[in-house]
C-alpha cells in the first residue's frame, strides 16, 4: 500500500514572493521596535530621581529599624540560651557528683554483702550488736532512697532545661534568618538609590545634596554654641552635648557609635552618655518617655517622623534637630519640618 506523502511546498516566486518578504521584514521590524520599547529604561527628571531616591532611603531606614529590632531579639535569645546551657551544665556536674558517691556506697555494700539478713542474725556471735547495726543500715538505706529520688528530680530538671534550650535555639535561628532578610532589603534599597543618584550630573547631584542641607552641613555646625542651649535638666544637656559632638560623623545602618551611627543609634548613644538607657529602635524609643506636643518641645526631646515611626532625631532648640539622616549624609543639624511629623517623647 503506497504511503501518503505531504505535498512539497514550493517557495513563492515573482510578485507573490516579493510581497511575502516585505511583510515578513515589516513584522520583524515591528516586533523589534516593541521589544526595544519594553526594555528601554525610562528617563527620569532630576525631580523624579529625588522623589524615588527619598522613597528608597526611607524604605531602607524602615528595614534598618526592623534589622535593629531583630538583632536585639537575637541577642536576648542568645543570652537566654547561654544561661540555660550554663545552668544545665552546673546541674549535670552536681548530678555526676551524687552519682559517683552513690556508686561508691553501692560498691562497698556489694563487696561486704551477699548473706540474707536473717541468716546473718543467726550466725552473728552478738545478736544485739547485729540488730543495732541493722537499724543503722536501714537509716542509711532511707538516706540512699532520698538520694536516688533527688537524682531522679535532677534528671527531670536537666531534661526540662535542655528542652527549653532547644526552644531558644530555634528562636535564635529564626531571628538570624530574619536578620539576614532585613540586611538584604537594606542593602538592595541603598544600592538602588545609589544607582539612581549616579544618573545625575554633578550639578544635579550638588543640588540634591543642597536640598538636604548640604554635604558639609554637619561639619559647618560642629562649632554650634552649645552653651546657649537651655535643656530642662543636666541629663538632657549632656545628651544634647553628645549629639553636637557627633556632628559630621557618617551614617552607617545598624551603627551605635562612637565613630558612626544610624538614626536611633545616635539618640540611644547620646542618652546613654547621660546615664539613661533607651531601647534600640525608633518604634520602641517613642514609648520610652512622656509624649510631648510639638509646641512644648525642649532640647533633648526625641522627634519621630513618618507614619511607620522609622526616623528619629534629637531636638536642640530653635526649630532644629540633630539627626543621622541616611547613607552618604553625615550627622547634621536640620529643621524639624523637613520630614513628615509623627510625634515627640521626653526622656530622662
Amino acid at each position: 500500500m503506497a504511503a501518503h506523502r505531504k505535498p512539497r511546498q514550493r517557495p513563492l516566486s515573482g510578485p507573490a514572493g516579493r510581497t511575502a518578504a516585505v511583510l515578513a521584514l515589516a513584522g520583524a521590524a515591528t516586533a523589534t521596535a516593541f521589544e526595544g520599547i519594553g526594555q528601554a529604561e525610562p528617563r527620569l527628571t532630576p525631580a523624579q530621581v529625588k522623589t524615588e531616591v527619598d522613597r528608597l532611603y526611607q524604605q531602607a531606614e524602615e528595614a534598618t529599624e526592623r534589622y535593629n529590632g531583630a538583632k536585639e531579639k537575637a541577642a536576648r535569645a542568645q543570652t537566654a540560651l547561654d544561661a540555660l546551657r550554663d545552668e544545665a551544665a552546673r546541674r549535670t556536674a552536681r548530678l555526676n557528683t551524687t552519682r559517683d558517691a552513690l556508686g561508691s556506697v553501692a560498691t562497698a555494700q556489694y563487696r561486704s554483702g551477699g548473706l540474707d539478713p536473717a541468716l546473718q542474725l543467726v550466725l552473728s556471735s552478738d545478736p544485739d550488736d547485729y540488730l543495732e547495726g541493722a537499724a543503722l543500715a536501714q537509716r542509711a538505706g532511707d538516706r540512699q532512697a532520698d538520694t536516688i529520688a533527688g537524682l531522679q528530680g535532677q534528671l527531670a530538671e536537666i531534661g526540662r532545661l535542655r528542652s527549653e534550650s532547644t526552644g531558644h535555639l530555634r528562636d535564635l535561628e529564626a531571628r538570624r534568618t530574619e536578620l539576614g532578610r532585613h540586611r538584604t532589603t537594606v542593602k538592595n534599597k541603598i544600592a538602588a538609590a545609589e544607582d539612581l543618584l549616579a544618573r545625575l550630573t554633578s550639578d544635579q547631584r550638588a543640588r540634591y545634596e543642597a536640598g538636604e542641607g548640604g554635604r558639609d552641613a554637619g561639619r559647618a555646625d560642629r562649632g554650634a554654641p552649645r552653651g546657649t542651649v537651655r535643656a530642662p535638666n543636666a541629663r538632657a544637656a549632656q545628651a544634647v552635648a553628645y549629639a553636637y559632638g557627633a556632628l559630621g560623623k557618617p551614617y552607617v545602618w545598624g551603627a551605635t557609635g562612637p565613630d558612626s551611627y544610624d538614626c536611633s543609634g545616635l539618640t540611644q548613644a547620646a542618652w546613654r552618655s547621660a546615664g539613661v538607657s533607651l531601647p534600640r529602635t525608633t518604634y520602641s524609643q517613642i514609648d520610652a518617655g512622656q509624649r510631648v506636643s510639638r509646641s512644648r518641645l525642649a532640647p533633648g526631646d526625641l522627634l519621630f517622623f513618618y507614619s511607620g515611626i522609622s526616623h528619629v532625631g534629637m531636638y536642640v532648640g530653635d526649630g532644629k534637630m540633630i539627626h543621622a539622616p541616611r547613607p552618604g549624609a553625615p550627622v547634621r543639624v536640620a529643621p524639624i519640618d523637613e520630614m513628615p511629623w509623627a510625634g515627640a517623647t521626653r526622656v530622662g
